[in-house]
């Protein structure tokens, strides 16, 4: 959630970190600073506004050295306040920026108040400055080393002291942390998107590692307090889609990205791309009786739309869970089970610790579907499928579900043909269909002077439902999320079938009622649905398939999308849910990329 961007550079290294700060701005954040070492001494400029501000005034306030730190706060411990904001120093010898929530904070800050230490701010991460401090013997290093030991929670640091000035040292224990090295320095950073203009080589810390950058030299230690070698990587696209360009937000752009991040992700799958899917062996699939689908927000909708199409076409039994309550129950392991994470970063800290769970019962065979390759989750699991959205700066993800629903279609598929559920011929004819589906999407968004005009309509709602049946309630679970997230307007997705269990005492001629249409089985139903809502003076806002034969009518406005797409429809009607939430956000004026409260990638639990 929050951003870290530090490092030793061959030169003044202010414009690293600030650039790096500028393209971490997408998590959100509510504060922001950075500090230095200069001429002896550590010297900082932090903000409550936005990081172009922070420039402006770091250029004031002329900073200039080799040797910094930076950061972007998602205020946790403490309200937005300048004296919560990051960097955080003790005295005038220890700086310290932190990403995470330390759980023993309030032992830990007494402890130290009985040794005469005083805080000025509210924060958990001034307790490990204090720390820090109160551990230093002339080894920065050491010092990290021998406060980390006592601390209990998630945690990403940098770390410098202004007597050891070419030095700074990082550590992870559950938040992520990696190394970018290159011609300018050696840098540390949340991920890889904010070093892209300053690195080329990176490493990815382990849970416990810290590492030591001191000049050129980079060494990293283990939790046992050993040096160890871990992997380097190139970038393998740098800062891919990385530009507004003439979009208005970076959410319009990637809506409109999607056509091209599904042709890519399809490529991947049929082995047209430039990276392979670290996908499991035909022969370990056979046996597969169960899968556990695992993520949180956006990534769970997507869990969910795949049940359906793992039952379709695998034949066996399918469950999302929300990673953030999953964790917390019993466990009860079943053979032959599967067990796939969700997430766009990689890094979220609940489905994270879920995944660490599932395999802590005993369920060793794990599939990450994520956007980042190197992430914890590809890490931690057997196999991985790395999604070809590119960068994903919206809060509010979009093109990262819709390439998230590619992978797992593409998996129920791969699992039903090797267990014979399905035939090589049918399984054949669903990748060719799914690798139609970037035109069939490019005609959707065509639709967007009609979204634009819904908009129009529903911009002064302050209260909105959205109806979907079988696959496509979870996308009626999306769009709402979609609008409440930019347009802070309260909106509630539900099965259609359930209107007369409870949702229907909402509905009057104030609240819009949103239904996702299409030609299946279930559109009989859902029609009754509809009449429903219309009966009692509701508003209907229908996105039909064309050979639905719906039509505009009193009390009911329809936008027709391409005929029926079959079991891959929830692809296409998801866009129009898209792009009427950030037609809405444009005209309530909100700050469709950076929602207020929200952060992209949330680390901490």
């Amino acid at each position: 959630m929050c951003g870290i961007v530090a490092g030793v550079a061959r030169q003044n290294i202010v414009p690293a970190l600030l650039e790096g700060l500028r393209r971490l701005e997408y998590r959100g954040y509510d504060s922001c600073g950075v500090a230095v070492l200069q001429r002896g001494e550590a010297r900082r400029v932090r903000t409550l506004a936005r990081v172009c501000a922070l420039a402006e005034d770091a250029r004031a306030e002329a900073l200039d050295g080799p040797t910094g730190i930076a950061h972007t706060r998602w205020a946790t411990h403490g309200m937005p306040v300048i004296d919560n904001a990051h960097p955080i120093f003790s005295g005038e010898q220890i700086a310290v920026v932190h990403n995470g929530i330390i759980e023993n904070h309030e032992q830990l800050r007494q402890a130290l108040r009985n040794k005469g230490y005083t805080f000025s701010s509210q924060t958990d991460t001034e307790v490990i400055a204090h720390l820090i401090h109160e551990h230093y013997r002339g080894d920065i290093l050491a010092a990290v080393q021998n406060a980390a030991r006592l601390l209990q929670g998630a945690y990403a640091i940098a770390v410098m002291c202004r007597d050891e000035p070419e030095r700074v040292i990082g550590a992870r224990q559950g938040s992520p942390l990696v190394i970018g090295m290159g011609a300018q320095g050696a840098f540390l950073a949340s991920d890889t998107f904010a070093l892209s203009g300053c690195a080329e080589r990176f490493v990815y810390l382990e849970e416990g590692d810290l590492v030591d950058i001191e000049g050129r030299r980079v060494q990293v230690i283990d939790r046992e307090g050993q040096p160890v070698e871990r992997r380097e990587i190139a970038m393998q696209r740098a800062a891919w889609d990385a530009e507004l360009g003439a979009y208005r937000h970076f959410m319009q752009k990637e809506i409109f990205e999607q056509p091209v991040a599904v042709a890519r992700t399809v490529a991947t799958l049929l082995g047209r791309g430039e990276q392979q899917a670290a996908m499991p062996e035909p022969a370990e699939l056979a046996d597969i009786e169960h899968v556990l689908l695992l993520g949180c927000g956006t990534s769970h909708y997507a869990a969910l739309t795949a049940c359906g199409w793992f039952e379709h076409f695998a034949g066996v039994t399918a469950r999302a869970e929300i990673a953030s309550e999953y964790r917390y129950r019993d466990h009860v392991r079943r053979g032959g089970t599967l067990v796939v994470p969700v997430s766009q970063s990689g890094e979220t800290a609940d489905t994270l610790a879920a995944l660490r769970y599932a395999q802590a019962a005993g369920e060793d065979r794990t599939l990450t579907i994520c956007n980042v390759a190197g992430s914890a989750m590809v890490r931690q699991s057997r196999w991985s499928f790395i999604t070809e959205a590119g960068v994903e700066v919206g809060v509010a993800s979009t093109k990262a579900f819709t390439t998230q629903l590619v992978a797992l279609f593409a998996l129920a598929i791969q699992i039903g043909r090797q267990r014979g559920h399905i035939s090589d011929a049918e399984a054949a004819t669903q990748m060719r269909k799914l690798d139609a589906l970037p035109d069939a999407m490019r005609d959707v968004l065509a639709r967007e002077p009609e979204v634009m005009a819904w908009a129009e309509a529903l911009r002064k709602s302050e209260h909105v439902l959205y109806l979907g049946r079988g696959t496509h309630y979870p996308i009626a679970l999306e769009g709402a999320l979609k609008l409440k997230e930019i347009s802070y307007i309260h909106a509630e997705g539900y099965p259609a079938g359930e209107l007369k269990h409870g949702p229907l005492a909402l509905v009057t001629r104030a609240m819009p009622v949103i239904v996702t249409a299409p030609n299946d089985a279930l559109l009989h139903k859902l029609k009754s649905n509809m009449e429903e809502v219309r009966a009692r003076g509701g508003q209907l806002y229908v996105l039909a398939d064309l050979d639905t034969e719906l039509m505009g009518a009193q009390g009911m406005r329809v936008i027709h999308l391409p005929r029926w797409y079959g079991v891959l429809s929830p692809l296409l009607h998801v866009l129009v849910m898209q792009m009427l939430a950030y037609h809405v956000a444009c005209l309530r004026g909100t700050d469709i990329d950076k929602p207020r409260n929200l952060a992209k990638s949330v680390t901490v639990e």
